[in-house]
């Protein structure tokens, strides 16, 4: 199987997506979507930003490389009647079937960036945009000090270094180097702007049962876990996960409210 696949099929990253609804909501309010629109959305999980898009009158194709988060999503839509909106099976580093200048909008929210051919995704996403259109990605921020890009941070230093030639997915969220892999894909720098977004993580449920999941359904970090127990260190991975999510957690009264702030990038086609 191919090892990304594995990685998103390893959990269930829809418990997670459970607290992403409201901001993956608000999200596509501030893109503008509207009915009449052909939208992608690339590594769209369960449906966090591709129900809302499809909610808003567009016509969406969302695209996962996790079997379960496809058959999830597709789920979903159906429960809440959206015939305008479609899930398949895809890799964000070749989009295959879907044609070239064939969407409005091409998106990625905390998706595409995990594929691990990044040249290959600014390539795909740029190819199936019409002229005129956008490619939009969120992605995470390495050394950021909100609380996704510290998971991340953490779960590194207790697993295995990666293989060689590995391109950490972190680099997405690095100017140059986002410049850089759109550029081989044709597209000038005054094209491509990137802005700092916070995301918000919203629940009733307590930090430490947020971590929780985070254990038993978030691929990275049940890597890491795994990793962990291995060398007898499982307890201080976790105090750490608690400790970050209770520092990070704004809710006042019980329940979650913690920030992430990833960068939002906006392509003109």
């Amino acid at each position: 199987m191919n090892p990304n696949q594995a990685l998103w099929e390893k959990g269930d990253f829809g418990q997670i997506a459970a607290f992403m609804r409201e901001s993956g909501e608000a999200l596509i309010a501030s893109l503008g979507v509207t009915a009449g629109m052909r939208v992608l959305d690339v590594g769209c999980g369960d449906g966090t930003t591709a129900l809302p898009s499809a909610r808003a009158g567009a016509d969406v194709l969302g695209v996962d490389i996790s079997r379960p988060l496809v058959a999830a999503a597709n789920a979903r839509a159906q429960k809440a009647g959206l015939k305008n909106l479609k899930v398949q099976e895809g890799d964000a580093c070749n989009l295959e079937g879907v044609p070239d200048a064939s969407v409005d909008l091409a998106m990625s929210i905390f998706g595409a960036m995990f594929a691990p051919k990044p040249f290959e995704v600014a390539k795909s996403m740029v190819r199936v945009t019409k002229p005129g259109g956008r490619v939009v990605m969120g992605n995470w921020i390495p050394g950021d000090p909100t609380f996704v890009s510290q998971v991340l941070k953490i779960c590194s230093a207790f697993t295995p270094p990666p293989p060689e030639g590995f391109v950490s997915p972190m680099l997405w969220g690095v100017e140059k180097h986002i410049v850089e892999r759109f550029a081989q894909a044709g597209i000038p720098a005054e094209r491509i702007s990137m802005t700092p977004v916070t995301f918000w993580f919203l629940n009733d449920q307590s930090p430490e049962r947020f971590v929780e999941l985070f254990r038993d359904y978030y691929g990275p970090t049940m890597n890491a876990y795994d990793a962990a127990r291995k060398n007898g260190r499982e307890a201080d991975l976790h105090r750490q996960f608690v400790d970050l999510a209770n520092s990070k957690n704004e809710a006042a009264g019980g329940g979650t409210r913690i920030p992430a702030t990833y960068m939002l990038v906006t392509v003109r086609r």
